[in-house]
């Protein structure tokens, strides 16, 4: 059974009997310990099978929520709700492509990426911080969180020490934010009690030394840990890479006995525990989880835990990642919403979990829990119908000649968007895309023939045929336009380049030399658009409307009418959309909004016509 579905089920599965405790025994009362981060220095330490907090014992109750996935001026109340739920502890990934774009070109204070303003923040509202840096992380996120410019380098070997160019990568990485991270560091006045070493590696990797030379990079940058690792307790006892001396965190598990004797003295508990789970592209609806049953048995027996997620926040831009098999078969995009199925919702209001899990740790406190903090305002408008503005097709780049067909990161060290493959041929015929990543549309003579998607052929050896019609031997242009979703992070297929990886054959040959054509969908590009100068008579077209809003607040645009692509307002990709759902509806945090009027620009990319956008006050549900 691969490692995601069998944490899945044991999100769901009966609890197994429990022998045994890292933290303290089963009986033991709660600990009492009111210790805040107070900008003095505090001892978070390893010791006798729990944590010590100042030399006294301490039980972690955190919930996960990642900066990258929350407008900048929300984070403040998503810290005070998982506060108020009875939690002590916010734990964060820090996703590494968010911050450095290109080699050595790195941002770490722009909006959502100023990590170090986000645990400041959780120390000013008194809440610790458990740290997940990487370098990789997973977490649903494009490409496990690994920059894409990783996959510029043909033979590239990702999450491994003996290959150079990922090392030194890896290397530069580290030294670019420990100064950041140390002086957040509880011994040294701050927030964050501990520091986990990569994540999930027992369910990629067997080389234990690889996680001893990432800490071995934290320590030369003056961060002695506390350390942990998390993941699943087979995968670990298999692969034999528990790192010495660190905190074990279980994925979706509760046998800390079995843990323990990996662990030793070290340790052990709920390093992600699920009250939701991820959901894709096509599945039948949202994923939802039962946490109840886990919550009760953690506070019964005063073990320490991280929620995974407490709010889970989206997807912006090209955030959201995917997976597939270890042969990059069964391609599973990740949607743009990560609401999750969190006890506090994708717009940072209480669930019915939340208030469940608040009523039950509110009878394992030891004093009150603060006041639930409302949500940001809320908005709604009359449906708007966007005019069609501009075509992909009129804005096409200078074009690249190549013998066959390869990966955009090969041919532009281009990670995201579109690119476009063109050439002439002299007659129809059967088709075949070897290697699609991830959504080809096929052109012939500029005319609309046929859409083929990695999501919906999951086979490796189903690559379906499409049928080009003749054209009595005269020349005409040949055009695939591919699209992508986030690249594969998890699992064995993480060398996922997007674009066309294989052959493209007609009639069982090989067809070479071609025009290829970038186009990122970037700040960069779109703002170089040129507008429409007559009515679009085939896809790919970016449409435009004028959102007048009185008053601004959070909302959902709905976006049912429409096929396949992107929505931007004022500038943001809020993400992707697709017909096939389950997600329709896009969310739009009103801190991103003007009162008067907002740009909305659409690319759809089978519409030639448009289709109104409403909105809607969820994710799901009611309108």
């Amino acid at each position: 059974m691969r490692r995601r579905e069998f944490l899945r089920l044991s999100v769901l599965a009966p609890l197994a009997a429990f022998a045994g405790h890292a933290g303290g025994s089963a009986a033991a009362s709660p600990v009492r310990v009111h210790l805040l981060p107070d900008g003095r220095a505090h001892r978070f330490g390893l010791s006798t099978r729990r944590f010590l907090l100042d030399g006294t014992p301490f039980t972690l109750r955190s919930g996960e929520m990642h900066p990258i996935r929350i407008p900048r001026a929300y984070w403040r109340q998503r810290i005070r709700m998982a506060k108020a739920m009875g939690l002590n502890t916010i734990s964060l990934y820090v996703m590494w492509n968010a911050l450095e774009s290109e080699p050595g070109v790195f941002d770490l204070t722009t909006g959502r990426r100023d990590f170090a303003r986000f645990i400041r923040t959780c120390q000013e509202e008194g809440m610790w911080v458990y740290f997940r840096p990487g370098p990789y992380v997973c977490g649903e996120w494009d490409f496990g969180g690994l920059p894409p410019y990783l996959l510029r380098q043909p033979h590239i070997r990702v999450r491994d020490k003996d290959d150079a160019d990922y090392m030194a990568a890896v290397r530069r990485y580290i030294a670019a934010i420990a100064p950041v991270v140390q002086p957040l560091m509880a011994a040294n006045g701050g927030p964050i009690l501990m520091l986990q070493i990569e994540n999930e590696y027992a369910s990629y990797g067997h080389d234990l030394a690889y996680l001893e030379v990432l800490r071995a990079l934290w320590q030369q940058h003056g961060i002695e840990g506390p350390f942990s690792i998390s993941d699943g307790l087979d995968q670990v006892r298999k692969a034999h890479t528990y790192l010495p001396g660190a905190a074990l965190g279980l994925d979706g598990d509760t046998d800390f006995a079995a843990a323990q004797g990996i662990a030793g003295e070290m340790p052990v508990w709920m390093g992600e525990g699920y009250p939701g789970w991820l959901t894709h592209w096509g599945d039948k609806d949202f994923a939802r989880g039962d946490f109840v049953a886990t919550l009760r048995k953690l506070l019964d027996e005063n073990q320490s835990f991280n929620m995974y997620v407490v709010h889970g926040g989206t997807n912006f831009g090209f955030g959201a990642g995917a997976n597939a098999h270890d042969d990059y078969s069964h391609f599973q995009p990740v949607i743009t919403s990560y609401d999750y199925g969190a006890p506090i919702d994708e717009r940072g209001a209480a669930t019915p979990d939340y208030h469940t899990f608040r009523a039950m740790l509110a009878a394992h406190a030891t004093r009150p829990l603060p006041d639930v903090p409302a949500p940001p305002p809320a908005t709604h408008f009359a449906a708007i119908t966007p005019k069609p503005y501009a075509s992909l097709w009129d804005n096409l780049p200078q074009a690249k000649r190549v013998e066959r067909p390869e990966g955009n990161e090969l041919l532009f060290g281009q990670g995201q968007g579109m690119v476009l493959y063109r050439r002439h041929i002299r007659a129809g015929g059967t088709l075949v895309l070897d290697g699609v990543r991830d959504y080809a549309l096929v052109f012939k003579g500029g005319r609309f023939v046929d859409s083929v998607s990695r999501g919906e052929h999951p086979s490796l050896n189903s690559n379906p045929a499409v049928t080009l019609p003749g054209n009595d031997g005269e020349a005409e242009i040949l055009e695939i336009l591919v699209d992508s979703f986030g690249h594969v992070g998890y699992g064995h297929a993480m060398v996922d380049r997007k674009g066309l990886v294989g052959e493209v054959l007609l009639d069982g040959e090989p067809l070479r030399d071609w025009e290829v054509f970038s186009l990122p969908l970037d700040a960069a590009w779109l703002g170089n658009l040129k507008p429409l100068r007559v009515s679009p008579t085939r896809p790919g077209v970016f449409f435009k409307a004028a959102l007048h809003l009185q008053r601004v607040g959070d909302c959902y645009l709905d976006l049912a009418g429409w096929n396949k692509g992107y929505l931007w307002v004022n500038g943001r990709l809020l993400g992707r959309y697709w017909h096939i759902g389950p997600q329709q509806r896009l969310f739009c945090p009103g801190a991103w909004l003007r009162e008067g009027n907002n740009d909305v620009l659409v690319l759809d990319l089978h519409h030639i016509a448009p289709a109104p956008i409403g909105s809607a006050p969820t994710l799901a549900g009611e309108r």
